[in-house]
């Protein structure tokens, strides 16, 4: 593939490995194509995963090297990226830029759509977005609108007054201009270069790319079963994922026949060649050109194709492989079948035309086409008179997802009347191939289309679209229920057209003040990250772009295949038979300790005599590369015996008292005698999912033996090198002053390189002891989410006493976590889920309990906000539980009744003041306006049957630092050389969170010269001894008060002033060094901070395990779509106490990217096991993170002004984790909307919506009319009431709509 070729053989590591299958953008490159029909040349993004090199034959390729560097130039979009502060980690910001710098080639002046859309490919799990669409839209005319910037009342373009913004984070007025005549040509050479039939062999596979038709038909009649690749975004990802080998494949990619396009007055004829993008682009003109009534096909196929895939696919796919591939849950399928569209197929034996229809999908993948045969071209008829068309699709995320259900649905009346004379409708997903309702179209057409008509037919329909229990995928009373639901807003749709949300961008505001402060002085202000612009040129080295040494090996992980099983054998020698393959790594091989002790309990490094999860390491073969020790490792066969009871479950861990020790249980006051004294007592309890860590750099390391002494280094993406250091030293047997590790940036982390990092790198150091050579892994992304753990799933327990008035007396909380197959950080996590289950809620009488339950599932580990996510969200629902069982306001239960008031003791004894607590939430209703738009919810609420609005404002009270006092400890290294530049090395990794950046703020400030002066080095334990992690959101807290004090206490800077204040005091910082370094003054010195002394004595139940508070407030509006479960965030704004910040564009990105994480915890992203423990969910074509298209429409953050506080660095605060959180307010604003769809289904009271609250549970939770009938399908029909109800309803709707929104409706007689 291109990107090996790219990384492997060009040395050109800009462009990045993140997923391997097309689903994260990662490896995003343009390509470039003359086109000599119309003499142009065509410039698209592309993944380089998924790109052949053998099929870039004529084409130029540009990575983000080639559009500009630092030693050079570098482009605006690569400045515009990183000063407005859309780098963190920076793992992903190549393939932004090259997704935005494809769209500048092709449109110089983009609007906010075009924006969005070319980004809508690429994944960034560090930002949340904001900061890259804010640098992407400077290149938009519509950037300084109004609107654009999320004021769309007052707007500009009205002729009013623009409304002030606050400050910038950047200056806009200091970025480079576009100048597209700098920008590189396409090379003239292959614009005259012979297109020639070629054909290239490989080990086990030939390529043949013919240049006629006549040579694509002869090869396809020669080789009938060899598949036919364009984009390869079909055939690529089988072979790679799958294990799919095909012996011979033919690339028709410079066929002229298969991308010629026709237009006529009965329709367009596309070539089956054409890619998506050119489809999308042609229709799109096509809709402008033809009368709107002609359009109504072409407007369905757009609406599907702008959801199908990222740019990057659309790109390349083409629209013959997506309908050949005949996947069961197509987006397109079931509009060309409903739309009557025909294919143009070619063979030996002549040309014919197939209509797609019900005949055509055969099964799974399986179509009527004779192998021999190639689809030549598609054609697609425009619309009649009288006929209407609409195409729906549901699925795990807004974009870039595959559906859950897709239909494309087509009716046409009898010249004026209301009877159908023609309906055809098709569904994805819920078959093995795209599906007709025959006998539901059958019973409709002849008959009026009014509400009995359709009564019958959602009863015939629920008959004819039957799922088993068993289908693959699941879902199946979702997938019932959409298919009713998707039914039902076509009839809308035939009445009006439903009001479409554009996103507007994000306000931002930024409160704070830097007065008296010198204007050298960098601290407190909006610094750009330190290695953004390297980051978004692509000159930024990861662990994997270090070069490859010589003789260098790779090593490719062996994992069980059974949840619970003794290893009988493990037979090595067809492996070692692989040419390539050096050796096999077992636990024999290991020369030291052969586990690692955590928290107290050992975790063996590989498997040795049984093994307690699918995904358990076993072994690992080395060989020359890549691909030979994959090749190796799956030919090493394991002979395994069962063992009875695997324990997956909590439930079952809790049957089977498979737990590990101790458990834990905190109470104040006395919870039994309280709940006796209360008015109200109530129990509930909800479950949280995993989260996946989804860093975009996955689990890397080079370990390279020196040689001599026995020593190692090892280069490796960690954020606790000392834990490396130390478990690599005791698995070989030497000190640990023979390992030094290096860590330069860690492309993501969150919580997820600690543990699990420290194992794979032992088992990378004993290949590399063995053999004697340097040694790399690199984690694939499958590998890397089975092997490493995610985020505890948890099940919350509440029992809760409570007032009339809504006051809380008693609260009894248990929490189950599920831990998996080893202890890891387990014991950690359930203590900090007890230290944190009061929130920011004064509870008189609160107990908590937590269990650590084993089971047979890979083993969970830190993930930021470690346990506090999962305390918090069950202590907030028992809370709303309160609310709804008194029918009150969940906020007043919240603030106005429970909440910390004044100086108060927590449950542990530890006192606090919550003024900023309390500052922040009433600022943060203030700001959010949520009286009114709370009133205008309940308004939408009353005039909307199958769109809820809701609202939910969240507090948090997060404490910051590690509970164990050793680990807030800290150190650092300073060199002042002779030319007056500065060297500093500290403790912390820099993982995106910008720790660098800081440490450089604050030597400037300690030093008095500029930033430019001083260089941050790598973190190394050979520079820093003894490091902690970096984690806790205590990172710049620690390092940052080490690198201060250097300056503080004999330090460099100390011994220089005498010289500065009165040898010299005209002199220059460089003179000042000279003289210094003359008088024979130490120019190094070494900074210690001891930390704070914390800690936590659970005998007891008592202690300070913090060194302070973090404090913040947000409020979220959702509307939900009641028919689907989809929603959108409308508005989100969060107000945030971090103290005074030391570089505010850094802590703003963390509270952002922190948002949009637990957003995606809270409402998305889900882990699926099958019932045998094996994880479904491996990489972001099943496991979906947020994207581009989940910012809310309007985002909002504030720092609370006029903070102090003196437990850290300058007054600042810890802000890494605390936010995550806050992302639970939509998971409680879409609660809120569904209660409200409940109450019109006569439900009301506390319900269980499960976190997250994906569109499947929150579809089901709004228990429609449709889902009640999925739920009584055993009944013939319809009870009365709930057909009464959906048509007052209905007709409700149509007056809104009519009234407030001016809609013209579709004309046809019978009106509702």
């Amino acid at each position: 593939m291109l990107l090996s070729y790219l990384r492997e053989r060009l040395r050109l590591t800009g462009t990045k490995y993140g997923c391997g299958g097309g689903g994260c953008g990662a490896c995003t490159v343009m390509v470039s194509r003359y086109q000599p029909g119309t003499k142009t040349i065509l410039h698209y993004s592309a993944n380089a995963c998924l790109l052949p090199v053998c099929q870039l034959q004529g084409a130029a390729v540009t990575t983000v090297e080639g559009i500009g560097n630092t030693r050079t130039r570098v482009h605006p979009v690569q400045e515009r990226i990183a000063k407005a502060h859309g780098s963190q980690c920076g793992f992903c910001t190549p393939g932004m830029v090259m997704s935005m710098y494809t769209l500048l080639r092709n449109k110089p002046q983009p609007n906010m759509e075009d924006i969005t859309v070319a980004l809508g490919g690429n994944l960034c799990r560090c930002t949340g977005y904001r900061p890259i669409v804010d640098g992407c839209k400077t290149f938009s005319p519509e950037s300084n609108c109004c609107q654009a910037n999320g004021n769309g009342a007052g707007c500009c373009l009205n002729g009013d007054s623009p409304p002030e913004r606050s400050e910038n984070l950047f200056d806009q007025e200091d970025l480079l201009p576009l100048d597209p005549t700098q920008d590189l040509i396409f090379p003239p050479e292959l614009i005259v270069r012979q297109q020639d039939y070629q054909l290239f062999r490989g080990e086990r596979m030939v390529w043949v790319s013919p240049v006629s038709l006549e040579e694509l038909i002869q090869l396809k009649t020669s080789h009938p079963q060899a598949p036919l690749v364009m984009g390869n975004t079909n055939i690529g990802p089988d072979i790679k994922f799958k294990g799919a080998w095909h012996p011979i494949i033919i690339s028709p990619t410079r066929v002229q026949e298969l991308f010629e396009v026709t237009k006529t007055p009965q329709g367009v004829c596309f070539g089956a060649g054409c890619s998506l993008s050119v489809v999308k682009a042609l229709l799109e003109g096509l809709v402008q050109e033809i009368p709107e009534e002609k359009t109504e096909i072409y407007r369905s196929l757009l609406q599907q194709l702008g959801n199908l895939g990222g740019q990057q696919i659309r790109n390349v796919a083409s629209i013959g492989g997506n309908i050949v591939s005949a996947y069961p849950n197509s987006d397109l399928n079931p509009v060309f079948a409903a739309g009557n569209c025909t294919l143009n197929v070619v063979s030996k034996r002549g040309r014919r035309e197939i209509l797609l229809n019900k005949d055509f999908f055969v099964g799974f993948g399986k179509t009527s086409l004779k192998p021999d045969e190639i689809v030549l071209s598609v054609f697609i008829p425009v619309s009649r008179q009288g006929e209407f068309m609409r195409a729906f699709r549901q699925a795990p995320r807004k974009e870039n997802a595959l559906a859950t259900v897709t239909t494309g649905m087509r009716v046409m009346f009898t010249e004026g009347s209301s009877v159908v004379k023609e309906l055809s409708i098709y569904y994805g997903g819920v078959g093995p191939c795209t599906v007709s309702a025959t006998k539901t179209c059958a019973a409709v057409i002849g008959r009026k289309w009014d509400e009995q008509t359709l009564s019958e037919a959602y009863t015939q329909l629920l008959d004819e679209i039957s799922l088993s229990p068993s289908h693959p995928g699941g879902q199946v009373e979702f997938r019932r229920s959409l298919t009713l639901s998707l039914l039902f807003k076509f009839n809308l749709q035939m009445l009006h057209k439903l009001w479409e949300m554009v996103w507007t961008g994000s306000l931002f505001a930024l409160i704070g003040s830097l007065l008296g402060q010198s204007g050298d002085d960098p601290v407190g202000r909006p610094i750009m990250h330190r290695s953004a612009i390297s980051q978004a040129t692509g000159e930024a080295v990861y662990c994997d772009d270090i070069p490859k040494m010589d003789g260098e090996l790779h090593l490719v992980l062996v994992t069980s295949t059974r949840p619970h099983a003794k290893i009988l054998d493990i037979d090595i020698s067809e492996a070692l038979r692989v040419p390539g393959v050096v050796d096999v790594i077992t636990s024999k091989d290991i020369p030291g300790k052969k586990f690692r002790t955590f928290t107290g309990i050992d975790e063996g490094i590989l498997a040795q005599n049984e093994v307690s999860c699918v995904g358990h390491m076993v072994c690992a073969v080395v060989a020359d590369n890549r691909k030979q020790a994959k090749r190796g490792a799956a030919l090493v066969k394991i002979a395994y015996e069962d063992l009875p009871g695997p324990v997956f479950t909590v439930e079952e861990a809790i049957e089977k008292q498979s737990f590990f020790l101790p458990q834990r249980m905190i109470e104040r006051g006395n919870v039994d005698e309280a709940f006796d004294k209360v008015d109200h007592i109530y129990e509930g309890e909800i479950r949280l999912g995993g989260q996946e860590h989804f860093y975009m750099e996955t689990q890397s390391m080079v370990v390279v033996p020196s040689g001599e002494e026995r020593e190692l280094k090892v280069y490796l993406s960690c954020q606790h090198p000392t834990y490396a250091q130390e478990s690599i030293a005791e698995t070989l047997g030497i000190p640990s002053n023979r390992v030094s590790c290096h860590v330069k940036r860690v492309g993501g982390a969150f919580g997820g390189k600690v543990t699990k990092t420290s194992i794979i790198a032992c088992i990378t150091s004993v290949a590399a002891w063995k053999t004697g050579r340097a040694v790399r892994c690199v984690l694939e992304r499958g590998e890397d989410m089975l092997i490493t753990g995610a985020r505890h799933p948890v099940l919350g327990k509440h029992k809760v006493g409570f007032m009339n008035d809504g006051r809380i007396i008693a609260a009894d909380l248990h929490y189950y976590a599920n831990s998996g197959n080893t202890a890891d950080e387990s014991l950690l996590v359930i203590e900090k889920i007890l230290l944190h289950l009061d929130n920011a809620y004064n509870v008189p009488n609160l107990r908590g309990r937590s269990v650590a339950c084993k089971t047979n599932l890979p083993s969970n580990t830190a993930f930021r906000g470690f346990g506090v996510p999962q305390s918090m969200l069950v202590t907030e629902n028992m809370i709303n539980d309160v609310a709804m069982k008194l029918g009150c306001n969940a906020e007043e239960v919240r603030g106005q009744i429970n909440m910390y008031k004044e100086v108060s003791l927590t449950h542990y004894k530890f006192e606090f003041d919550p003024k900023n607590l309390l500052r922040c939430w009433d600022e943060c209703k203030e700001k959010s306006d949520y009286g009114s738009r709370r009133k205008s919810v309940a308004q939408f609420n009353q005039q909307n049957r199958w769109k809820k609005r809701g609202m939910a404002t969240i507090p948090i009270k997060y404490g910051i630092a590690f509970s164990d006092g050793f680990l807030n400890q800290a150190a650092s290294l300073v060199h002042i050389y002779k030319d007056g530049s500065v060297l500093v090395s500290h403790g912390g990794t820099e993982m995106g969170q910008g720790i660098h950046t800081k440490m450089q703020q604050v030597a400037s400030r300690e030093l008095h010269i500029p930033a430019s002066l001083i260089h941050i080095t790598e973190t190394n334990t050979s520079a820093v001894p003894n490091t902690c992690p970096s984690a806790a959101s205590f990172g710049t807290d620690a390092n940052g008060m080490a690198v201060k004090v250097q300056y503080c206490l004999g330090s460099p800077h100390m011994d220089i002033q005498p010289i500065d204040q009165k040898q010299n005091p005209e002199g220059t910082w460089q003179t000042w060094v000279t003289s210094a370094f003359i008088q024979r003054i130490s120019l190094s010195a070494t900074g210690y901070y001891r930390g704070h002394d914390l800690y936590m004595d659970w005998e007891k139940q008592e202690g300070q395990p913090y060194a302070y508070f973090t404090y913040g407030a947000c409020c979220s509006e959702v509307e939900v779509d009641c028919l689907t479960g989809d929603y959108r965030t409308v508005r989100t704004d969060i107000v945030m106490d971090i103290g005074r910040s030391i570089n505010p564009s850094v802590d703003i990105g963390q509270i952002e990217g922190a948002f949009i994480q637990g957003l995606g915890l809270y409402t998305l992203e889900e882990l699926k096991f099958s019932p045998s423990g094996v994880l479904y969910t491996r990489g972001p074509s099943q496991y979906k993170i947020p994207a581009v298209c989940d910012i809310p429409l309007q985002f909002n953050v504030y720092l609370l002004s006029g903070s102090d506080n003196p437990h850290a660095i300058y007054s600042s605060k810890g802000i890494g984790e605390p936010v995550l959180f806050l992302g639970s307010s939509v998971f409680f604003a879409i609660k809120d909307a569904v209660a409200a769809a409940r109450v019109e289904a006569g439900m009301v009271g506390p319900f269980t919506l499960n976190s997250p609250a994906t569109p499947e549970r929150t579809c089901l939770a709004c228990n429609t009319p449709f889902t009640q009938k999925v739920r009584r399908c055993h009944h013939l029909c319809f009870c009365c009431q709930p057909i009464l109800c959906f048509k007052t309803y209905c007709d409700s709707q149509t007056r809104i709509r009519e009234r407030n929104h001016r809609l013209k409706l579709i004309s046809i007689t019978q009106q509702t």
